[in-house]
């Protein structure tokens, strides 16, 4: 949940309601980072704010590794960023106390690597994560962003409970060689942008009766080569069809490619920043495709239809 900032900005009292929302609404898995927000940690802080008194409710995951500049590695990645990380041993004991503290917790059931430190190996990263299991402050190790290879050596240190990499029907990189990775190695995936950061739900960009431009300047996503004007136009007729085959089926296209992660045993996280869009997210657990449907979704839109550059290669 990127409640702050990010995306643009979001009232704290908002932000605060749609994460009540989710618990009241059986959703009791909160996905987070202590580099989401305006400043490192607030997403933590609001987290931790919000869902105190709740805490048996929830299963709360966040991550760990993004830096400053004077601290880290800096990484080459898409999204015309470059990230700096940190996976040193000394910063993973540091990072998995300040994260607790922020969330108000004893523990975190999830804890993931944000990204992959270039210059420490990932079997010392995770080594020094399996630390923090033992002493009890981590139930589960993740990892995100990774490729097939650097999850294999992980896992030869320690359990990987779960991968974090982005996934949905307008980005299907992974499935080259990390889902198999995953498969293979019993990792359970969770998918990050599954709604393709909002392109797949939201109407202007399917229905084609409005202009499509880009996304404000404030919007993270005004990076995305997926989310420039001359790529949304060709992506909005590229992806109509969803419209048609969701109509069909008597859900939102939305629903529909959440209920198609969800057949293909991914766990979906979309962020939302309002309780409508929540109500509208949850409902995809009621969708349910037929083997036949999911091929026809699979055939429809293979890995190449999108335009436009994706964070990883995968």
């Amino acid at each position: 949940m990127v409640l702050s900032g990010v995306y643009g900005e979001i009232a704290e009292q908002q932000a605060e309601e749609v994460i009540r929302a989710a618990l009241d609404g059986g959703a009791g898995f909160i996905d987070t980072s202590d580099a989401y927000g305006r400043r490192p940690g607030e997403n933590e802080e609001l987290i931790g704010r919000t869902v105190a008194g709740r805490r048996d409710e929830v299963v709360i995951a966040t991550k760990f590794g993004y830096v400053g500049p004077d601290q880290g590695r800096p990484v080459d990645a898409g999204y015309r960023m470059r990230p700096f990380v940190d996976g040193s041993p000394a910063h993973v004991a540091e990072a998995i106390d300040a994260s607790l503290r922020r969330l108000g917790t004893d523990h975190v059931d999830l804890w993931y690597l944000h990204f992959p430190d270039p210059e420490v190996p990932v079997e010392e990263t995770v080594g020094a994560m399996a630390e923090q299991v033992a002493a009890g402050k981590v139930r589960h190790i993740g990892l995100s962003n990774v490729d097939a290879a650097q999850l294999r050596k992980a896992a030869t240190v320690h359990p990987v409970a779960a991968v974090q990499f982005e996934y949905s029907l307008f980005s299907r990189q992974a499935e080259a060689a990390l889902v198999p990775a995953c498969d293979e190695l019993g990792v359970g995936f969770v998918a990050w942008g599954p709604l393709g950061s909002g392109f797949l739900a939201d109407p202007r960009y399917l229905d084609g009766s409005a202009e499509v431009a880009e996304v404000p300047r404030g919007d993270l996503r005004s990076r995305y080569p997926r989310f420039c004007a001359e790529t949304l136009a060709v992506n909005r007729d590229r992806f109509a069809p969803l419209r048609d085959i969701a109509r069909d089926k008597g859900c939102t296209p939305g629903r529909l490619a959440l209920a198609w992660l969800l057949a293909r045993g991914a766990v979906p996280i979309p962020g939302t920043r309002n309780p409508a869009h929540l109500t509208e997210n949850l409902a995809a657990a009621e969708v349910r495709l037929s083997v036949e449907e999911i091929a026809e979704l699979d055939r429809r839109f293979p890995a190449d239809t999108a335009a436009g550059a994706t964070f990883l290669p995968g």
